[in-house]
């Protein structure tokens, strides 16, 4: 198996966001990087640096799925927001177009409040540069997919799945997941999205919602109660030439392994119907009990059994990393998916 970072990705450290009105340090940080690769140490892994963090081609790729407008809003709203009078260093909304916009503005401020859809997503200086390495690395393990390996890893941070067609939120900028599919369905007639993280991959859903060349299929836990709350319900199956090529699957919150690898087995089924030659896995390591985001109650053995099961699907498969936050099993979490997944 190749697994892929980009050292670039730290550039990317806003230090706080906003929870439950209150300032708080984020969870999305660098220190998710050191973990996570510390965690592939121990299992005798080691990550390679794509051989850039930006190209023509990466930004080609991203425009099939994201629209023009919001590729440029993050390339260019730090520098527009700045020179806006007595702004704050950090970009965020404070205004939305709640029920729907019928007009995009040309304000900074608007742009802010279009685009992100909550306060999960701040931005730095240097945040892009960080964004389209996460980026990166996702199109580099998708690309030695194509090459010819069976499996590959991108070690991704910032995660990107509830990163929508123009849309940030939950910690999310660009769709790493959704750009992994999109590159293999340069080979790939039909190509399958797992979204195994705790909670719902709702751009990923969006960007393939009327499509039905790609199938996304996301176990989380139930939106009724927890983020992202307007999105991930059983009843969302797709529309258009995508109706019925997308299945949601919410768990009740403190469902433990049991319910979740059950819950899989359903999503798999439904995914093998598909007929897909291709598959990402959209790899959450948030489901686990002590996560700062906890809303599952999945123990470390169990992501060792999520490994062993993603690996009998006998697919070219692309692992995109999403949430998982620090604390002292984030580590020994992600190690226990890849000694499952290379056991089989």
């Amino acid at each position: 198996m190749q697994l892929f970072y980009h050292p670039d990705q730290k550039r990317h450290a806003p230090p706080s966001f906003l929870l439950r009105g209150r300032q708080v340090p984020s969870p999305e940080g660098p220190l998710r990087a050191e973990l996570l690769s510390a965690g592939l140490e121990t299992c005798g892994l080691s990550l390679t640096a794509p051989a850039a963090s930006d190209s023509g081609r990466l930004r080609e790729r991203l425009s099939r799925v994201h629209t023009p407008r919001y590729l440029e809003f993050l390339e260019t709203i730090h520098a527009r927001w700045r020179a806006l009078p007595d702004a704050a260093e950090i970009v965020a909304p404070n205004v939305h177009p709640c029920g729907g916009g019928y007009h995009y503005p040309r304000h900074p401020v608007g742009q802010v409040g279009w685009h992100m859809h909550d306060m999960a997503c701040p931005m730095t200086e240097e945040s892009f540069a960080g964004i389209l390495a996460s980026a990166a690395s996702a199109e580099a393990a998708a690309e030695a997919v194509l090459a010819g390996k069976r499996h590959a890893y991108a070690l991704c941070r910032p995660p990107g799945h509830h990163a929508g067609a123009e849309r940030a939120g939950g910690f999310c900028f660009l769709n790493n997941s959704a750009l992994a599919a999109s590159v293999l369905r340069e080979q790939h007639e039909r190509v399958a999205i797992l979204d195994v993280d705790l909670h719902h991959g709702n751009g990923t859903q969006d960007i393939f919602y009327a499509r039905g060349d790609v199938w996304t299929g996301s176990l989380h836990a139930d939106p009724a109660d927890f983020y992202p709350f307007f999105w991930g319900g059983a009843d969302e199956t797709g529309e258009g030439e995508g109706a019925g090529a997308n299945l949601n699957i919410p768990l009740p919150l403190g469902s433990d392994g049991a319910a979740f690898m059950a819950a899989l087995e359903r999503l798999i089924g439904a995914m093998q119907a598909f007929r897909p030659s291709a598959l990402v896995v959209a790899l959450g390591l948030d489901a686990h009990k002590d996560d700062p985001l906890a809303g599952l109650a999945l123990e470390s053995e169990d992501f060792t059994t999520l490994g062993q099961r993603l690996s009998a699907i006998e697919l070219p498969t692309v692992i995109v990393q999403e949430g998982g936050y620090p604390t002292e099993w984030l580590a020994a979490n992600l190690a226990a998916f890849m000694r499952g997944y290379r056991q089989t």
